[in-house]
């Protein structure tokens, strides 16, 4: 089953904006950061009995030469909105297309089973250049291994990496990963919001060319959170620059299949100049600064160290989040009952242990001014009078390096608490695919 095209976004928005979860106390310290982020299992590397290989998380971020290409935020399985997460995958071939934002002359991909509750054995996969829809261009597929196998067990809460192999990969160059599942699986990590179509088809399909096999459809990734790029004319020194919010850094809004998330726009303008960089797109719609939720991750505060800073070679962070604290705070009808009521002195602790921690990493933060949002669910004069305070403080702190004033690149002229109507996607919250193109056009690349 899945959602498709603009009818399927708008019936989800009022699901990102106010959707059932569970909240767990505001802590917001590095030392909570590093706590939630430590609790869960992860792989140790070497081989594993069967003779397949499994690497830990652990090495995210080794060794220069490699360098992110394209991420995303791996996801706690869920039926918030229609997806294969909860049921998992049995004797199944699941393809996935993404948009690299660098290139390079070498490839790997970056498999997580951070949530699962069992090993996860991946029976093959394989990399290949993007055609139409489901099908890859004759004579491009190419197996991956991991370990020098072709198999991998991926234990609980682990990710891996796989070998990387040859393959000239440029800049904006769509390409398809394609994993066969003999399962089954249980319950499947997965990213929700792709705005991207995944095809699965029944049986080992990993070799195919064509499409025809892959007659089921979805919206959401599972298991891939990563593409690896080394070696090529894109100069390994301009370190990647990361994305890092909620559903307005994720895309939510923007048309499905086209790349045109605020981050993909921000590729394109490096790439315009000749000089391609990393740009890694790590929101989850509904996040939150200062409190965990079942379906939209871990708090702000403790995934930043995994999502961030465990990507390699990151040398600038964009955070854009708090609008679904206050939102959340201010919701009558939150389906769970009523939220936390998150303070704006609460916000600013939380961003400010952000901005700690990326620095303790050596890596660049610039600060977003939160986006308007009158009209949308939940909105609410207090609410906006929370978002004024916390933009003044983006603004005019200091502890952010440098500032990109997303707020008033967005607004209407004629009522500044809006977003304005040629930005808006239609739920005075989330932008429309011109509005994240200006978005991306507010950020000065310099600054980067």
């Amino acid at each position: 089953m899945t959602m498709s095209g603009t009818k399927a976004r708008r019936s989800g928005v009022a699901l990102f904006a106010a959707a059932a979860l569970v909240a767990l106390p505001v802590l917001g310290t590095e030392r909570d950061a590093a706590a939630v982020a430590a609790s869960a299992p992860m792989a140790s590397a070497g081989a594993v009995g069967t003779g397949e290989s499994s690497t830990s998380s652990g090495d995210r971020g080794s060794g220069q030469r490699w360098r992110g290409a394209w991420a995303t935020s791996p996801q706690a399985p869920h039926a918030l909105m229609p997806n294969w997460s909860v049921a998992g995958f049995t004797d199944h071939t699941v393809r996935q297309v993404v948009r690299v934002s660098t290139g390079g002359t070498k490839a790997r991909i970056e498999l997580s089973n951070r949530y699962g509750r069992t090993p996860l054995k991946v029976t093959g996969a394989t990399i290949a250049r993007a055609g139409k829809g489901a099908s890859v261009q004759d004579g491009s597929v190419r197996h991956l291994s991991f370990g020098r196998h072709r198999s991998v067990t991926i234990p609980a809460g682990g990710e891996v990496r796989s070998d990387g192999l040859p393959m000239k990969v440029r800049a904006l160059e769509s390409v398809t990963v394609t994993l066969y599942l003999a399962g089954p699986t249980g319950p499947a990590t997965f990213h929700q919001a792709a705005l991207a179509t995944t095809y699965r088809a029944k049986g080992d399909h990993r070799s195919d060319t064509g499409a025809a096999a892959f007659t089921e459809k979805s919206e959401s990734w599972y298991y891939l959170s990563g593409v690896e790029v080394s070696g090529g004319k894109d100069d390994a020194r301009r370190k990647a620059v990361v994305a890092f919010g909620d559903s307005i850094t994720d895309g939510y809004g923007a048309t499905t299949d086209t790349n045109r998330r605020y981050p993909d726009a921000l590729a394109e303008r490096f790439a315009a100049t000749g000089r391609p960089r990393g740009v890694l797109n790590q929101g989850i719609g509904g996040n939150r600064v200062t409190a965990d939720s079942s379906w939209a991750g871990e708090k702000g505060v403790a995934r930043f160290r995994h999502d961030v800073l465990g990507e390699p070679n990151v040398g600038s962070v964009i955070v854009l989040e708090g609008i679904n604290d206050i939102g959340a705070s201010e919701s009558p009808n939150w389906p769970d009952g009523p939220a936390p009521d998150v303070s704006v002195a609460q916000l600013i602790q939380g961003h400010k242990s952000l901005i700690r921690q990326a620095h303790a990493a050596g890596v660049k933060v610039i600060g977003a001014t939160v986006t308007p949002f009158k009209g949308a669910d939940y909105y609410s004069e207090r609410g906006e009078a929370k978002r004024d305070a916390l933009n003044t403080w983006i603004r005019t702190s200091g502890e952010y390096d440098a500032v990109v004033d997303l707020d008033r690149a967005l607004s209407d002229p004629s009522d500044h608490d809006r977003i304005a109507p040629a930005y808006d996607s239609g739920d005075h919250l989330h932008p429309s695919d011109a509005g994240y193109r200006a978005m991306a056009e507010a950020v000065d690349l310099d600054e980067l």
